[in-house]
């Protein structure tokens, strides 16, 4: 098999091509899904039931990283169970923003502060189910159970759950950190739950959502991948009805009600997360800063500079929708 350049020498040995035979003209070009009727109405009617529910945050740990306080707390999510997050102080003083940080579908071991300025503090949540905090909490932890868990029910998938906790994410982080506003960086699963979860929460003034998944469910559906969306693909061949179920959830559908800055960083080649789906993504934000990388969960030559670049500008991004809120 013949790959286009440079992946035929950056990935010679890949079962399939990345690009799946789209350019970046192509890829500009995928139109995200049409939301179906009650999509909107539904995502405000889980907003208004999480509204009532108290996030009630307790810190089971404290400790030090990189010259900032740092917690382990415990709290609710929208149905009630408790899980835990990370939180972050600034490195002095008080904070000017809040950074509340997902994470792809291996879940979290570990902080990340690239993406957290100084003046901000940060929740790093940890999605229902996903290691290390949260491991088998509300949802089976194995990504082909995990994605599949609930699907028959909107009220009850995992991955509208998933975004819904992310409301009581920012919560937690005001009642610890003050009225801040709050900027959402999400990567893959984090990027796709993020689409979501964002439109319906004011609170928010901007966001980066990297290589985003559960986006242009049609694309998805119709290419084989490494991800979480192959389960997917699969369950939906097995049961043609399931397509419908996933309307409600596909961030390509959701993300175009979001009235705030976005950047996208979206990938050319990803055997994980089809670039289709990605671009679907960005195409649908109404205020969009796209960075288009070369490929997405994989490394590559240059791959330190890329992420580099990509770490300088989304911090960058953060920094403009700040000054925009203010």
């Amino acid at each position: 098999m013949t790959f286009p350049a440079p992946y035929d020498t950056w990935f010679p040995d890949a079962a399939f091509d990345g690009t799946y035979g789209l350019d970046e003209r192509m890829l500009r070009q995928i139109a995200p899904v049409t939301p179906p009727p009650d999509l909107a109405k539904t995502w405000r009617r889980w907003r208004a039931e999480a509204n009532g529910v108290a996030a009630a945050p307790r810190t089971l740990s404290t400790g030090t990283h990189e010259g900032r306080a740092v917690s382990v707390v415990e709290h609710a999510g929208v149905d009630g169970i408790r899980l835990r997050s990370w939180v972050v102080g600034p490195t002095s003083g008080v904070a000017r923003v809040g950074v509340v940080h997902s994470h792809g579908y291996g879940g979290r071991d570990a902080i990340d502060l690239a993406r957290v300025p100084d003046d901000a503090a940060a929740i790093f949540p940890v999605a229902r189910g996903l290691p290390t905090l949260n491991a088998g909490v509300g949802a089976p932890e194995p990504v082909e159970q995990h994605v599949l868990a609930g699907i028959d029910d909107p009220d009850r998938y995992v991955l509208g759950l998933c975004a819904r906790d992310l409301w009581l994410a920012g919560d937690v982080l005001q009642e610890i950190a003050g009225d801040l506003p709050l900027y959402y960086v999400g990567e893959s699963f984090g990027g796709g739950i993020g689409a979501l979860a964002l439109p319906w929460d004011d609170r928010h003034i901007g966001a980066t959502l990297i290589v985003p998944s559960f986006g242009q469910y049609d694309e998805r559906l119709a290419v084989p991948c490494l991800g979480s969306g192959e389960v997917v693909r699969a369950h939906v061949a097995a049961h043609p009805e399931a397509r419908d179920a996933l309307r409600l959830f596909d961030a390509s559908s959701t993300i175009g009600f979001a009235d705030i800055p976005v950047r996208v960083e979206a990938a050319l080649w990803d055997q994980y997360v089809p670039p289709p789906g990605q671009f679907g993504v960005a195409n649908a934000a109404s205020d969009l800063e796209l960075a288009v990388l070369p490929a997405g969960h994989a490394e590559h030559p240059g791959w330190d500079a890329v992420t580099a670049d990509a770490v300088r500008d989304g911090n960058a991004h953060l920094g403009r929708a700040l000054r925009a809120a203010s």
